[in-house]
């Protein structure tokens, strides 16, 4: 067969390593939708599979932590979370939005480490498992949300100790921001631990320290001085702020806070992308 006639030909799927560093193919990423929907599918069921009370469990776990926080930082601790704030709802709102981002980045970190086997086997679009881990945190995320919506209405309308505010329309902004984030934090991590083990030690216990630099278990209102402007150095500050201020009504908006949280993200996210796919291509020689 001569070479006009391959060139002639009209292949279904073409699968090369020429893609340049900021190739992400859409249409690519479309057609195997099917198969990241089985991902999102194997990522929930088996989480929890041979589990008493199976997907129970998202909803136990922030309960469970907003308790905890309530007993250890609002009793003992005596940590204000606002004035007429109810320290559970104010833990609750914390603990979900930080939950999903702490688990996307743990999932999403270890992507080539423990699909190094498959990866050698079948031609796939790599940066579906790591969609897959943000579609199946979101899943998660909205039952506990929806939980947080319950306890939510009851301190609305029974309480009446919370009036939230317009900004809470902007929430789907600020979820898509913290997606991106801990999307663009796991892609890059993963591809560098391909070759520096030692980094998923270091981001574990990473993860359970930042929480601590976010505000998570305390307003930003109760943060002076350097410490402040330590805290707002953390990308998640701003959003997590915007987060509670829509829902409890509240806190404050940092509007620079906010632009830098997201040309942050931006910045991760590209840098991620072309390390990802520059990793992608040689990974298999070095797991």
């Amino acid at each position: 067969m001569s070479d006009q006639t391959l060139n002639n030909d009209k292949w279904d799927i073409n699968i090369s390593s020429g893609r340049g560093y900021m190739d992400i193919n859409a249409k690519e990423i479309w057609r195997y939708r099917d198969l990241l929907m089985m991902f999102v599918k194997k990522d929930i069921i088996t989480v929890y599979k041979q589990t008493i009370l199976g997907p129970i469990w998202f909803v136990v776990q922030p309960i469970l932590t907003s308790f905890m926080f309530l007993f250890i930082f609002s009793g003992i601790a005596k940590i204000p979370t606002g004035e007429g704030i109810p320290p559970l709802l104010f833990y609750m709102a914390g603990t979900i939005l930080w939950n999903y981002f702490a688990d996307t980045l743990n999932v999403t970190s270890k992507t080539f480490t423990e699909n190094a086997s498959i990866f050698g086997k079948v031609y796939f679009p790599r940066i579906l498992l790591p969609l897959s881990k943000v579609v199946s945190g979101l899943i998660k995320f909205l039952i506990q949300f929806a939980l947080f919506a319950v306890i939510l209405l009851y301190f609305i309308f029974i309480q009446k100790s919370v009036t939230p505010n317009w900004y809470i329309l902007l929430t789907p902004v600020w979820l898509m921001v913290v997606v991106l984030m801990s999307l663009g934090f796991g892609i890059l991590i993963t591809s560098l631990t391909t070759k520096y083990r030692d980094l998923t030690f270091l981001i574990a216990f990473g993860v359970q320290l930042g929480m601590y630099a976010t505000p998570v278990i305390y307003p930003l209102s109760q943060v002076q001085g350097w410490k402040r402007t330590f805290v707002l150095l953390n990308p998640l500050t701003s959003l997590f702020e915007a987060f509670k201020y829509g829902f409890l009504g509240q806190g404050s908006i940092n509007v620079m806070g906010l632009i830098y949280s997201i040309v942050f993200t931006l910045i991760l996210l590209l840098s991620g992308i072309i390390i990802f796919n520059k990793v992608e291509k040689r990974f298999i020689d070095t797991v």
